[in-house]
């Protein structure tokens, strides 16, 4: 995708899945949009009707009735795109819709390219590129936790704060420009007191932005979470609990899970990824040793382990368990399963440790497990009205305008010539600039819009 030598093609896609349903959604974007759906919708004169109404009718090819449908139509640049768009609601079948665009790239416009439709609302200046990924992620988004995020991002998020922000550096470096302009004379224009306030302004701001991601990505990706313990302790039968269905094979012989097993659940509007895992022992096994070295890799990358032990364990092996999990500085649930095999003298000596009593098979003191993993996870208090950064890309070019800025307070700190003072501040516009869309180049562009669906 050029998308620096954006054209003004009329462009055509399925905006809806593929696959038959009651309804799909055909979109028509471009000068040229209006034009050709009068050609085929011969209802009424689309050119003569004001934006924002709905016509129903047939789509024709010649004399051949395709579909009777309903025509959205939007004038610019009074919609998505700012362009004339118009959505044609036809009926679901495959067949019907592949005539339909068929058509319709026969009289004029041509097959979208992925993310078309968004990249032209970006170039058209009807959101920001941070905006435009939000979108993405929005349409992505499988929770209310990630629905919120991207909600927020999509309508300006943190990007209005930045613009300001990036207009203020803009301003001082104008004036450190002007400055070098009248070099001999030895002038300052910028006040240096007030850009090194700027600068600790900005770098807060920046800052606390950088710092959202770790719960911004989460709740973006889900929550990985390890399901760990020995063979038999019962991890499987806590996965089948957790999602509430047969996910995981069930056996009393002891290392049956040979591989991880992935799945998703929603806990207070937040997605986990639960990962029950091979039991961790020592065996000659060379699959299921295999599968012991997953679940230690699957256990340093997780969020959060939830430690599983079983009432045949002794208190001394359950507590060096405990210490060996604990060495990977991860958040460790430790999870008693089968208390309904437990003695009072074992209850007694398991009192002084930390841990959550279930019964996995039964499903008692799931609902408590829940509760703890969302404390564990440090995502009790969550507001997701607050403005979090979930995309990397953002991150690396948050850090990189702090690098920037710390090297312009290093120039006022230790004073060095405007010059310099102005390259370091060009460098910080430039990534404030990548984040909003400001700064583009053709590969960043392609990058981020070749990821999105076509219709979109």
């Amino acid at each position: 995708m050029d998308a620096l030598a954006f054209n003004t093609d009329t462009i055509v896609a399925l905006a809806t899945p593929n696959g038959s349903g009651a309804i799909a959604v055909i979109r028509l974007s471009g000068p040229q949009a209006i034009a050709i759906i009068n050609e085929v919708f011969p209802a009424k004169d689309l050119a003569s009707q004001p934006s924002h109404t709905i016509h129903f009718g047939t789509i024709r090819d010649g004399a051949r009735i395709i579909d009777e449908v309903l025509v959205a139509l939007f004038v610019a640049p009074h919609s998505y795109t700012k362009e004339n768009v118009v959505e044609i609601s036809t009926h679901g079948s495959a067949f019907i819709i592949e005539q339909v665009i068929a058509l319709l790239i026969r009289k004029g416009a041509r097959a979208a390219r992925p993310g078309e439709f968004t990249l032209r609302a970006f170039m058209n200046g009807a959101m920001d590129l941070s905006q435009a990924e939000a979108v993405a992620d929005l349409i992505a988004s499988n929770s209310k936790a990630s629905h919120q995020v991207a909600m927020n991002q999509m309508r300006g998020g943190f990007s209005s704060e930045l613009k300001t922000l990036r207009e203020e550096l803009i301003n001082f470096a104008s004036l450190i420009e002007l400055e070098l302009d009248f070099s001999e004379e030895d002038v300052e224009f910028a006040n240096r007191d007030q850009l090194a306030s700027l600068i600790v302004r900005i770098d807060r701001v920046l800052q606390g932005l950088i710092s959202s991601f770790e719960q911004g990505n989460v709740l973006k990706n889900g929550v990985p979470v390890v399901i760990a313990g020995k063979p038999n302790a019962g991890k499987s039968t806590l996965l089948n609990a957790l999602l509430n269905e047969e996910r995981a094979i069930v056996s009393e012989i002891a290392g049956t899970t040979r591989d991880t097993i992935e799945d998703e659940i929603s806990i207070n509007g937040i997605i986990f990824r639960f990962i029950d895992t091979a039991g961790i022992r020592q065996t000659e096994d060379v699959i299921e040793a295999k599968g012991v070295e997953r679940t230690l890799e699957k256990m340093k990358q997780a969020k959060l382990i939830i430690y599983l032990f079983e009432p045949s364990q002794s208190l001394e092996e359950l507590q060096q368990q405990l210490k060996d999990a604990e060495v990977l500085g991860i958040p460790v649930v430790a999870v008693m399963n089968k208390t309904d095999l437990l003695s009072s003298a074992q209850r007694e000596a398991l009192a002084s440790l930390p841990l959550v009593y279930i019964t996995a098979k039964n499903k008692e003191g799931v609902e408590m497990l829940k509760e703890e993993i969302i404390v564990r996870t440090n995502l009790h208090n969550l507001n997701t009205d607050h403005v979090m950064v979930s995309n990397i890309r953002h991150v690396e070019a948050l850090q990189h305008t702090r690098d920037a800025l710390a090297r312009v307070n290093d120039g006022i700190v230790n004073p060095v010539s405007s010059d310099f003072l102005a390259m370091d501040i060009k460098q910080a516009l430039h990534y404030l600039g990548e984040i909003t869309g400001t700064v583009t180049t053709d590969d960043l562009l392609d990058n981020i819009f070749s990821k999105f669906c076509i219709g979109k």
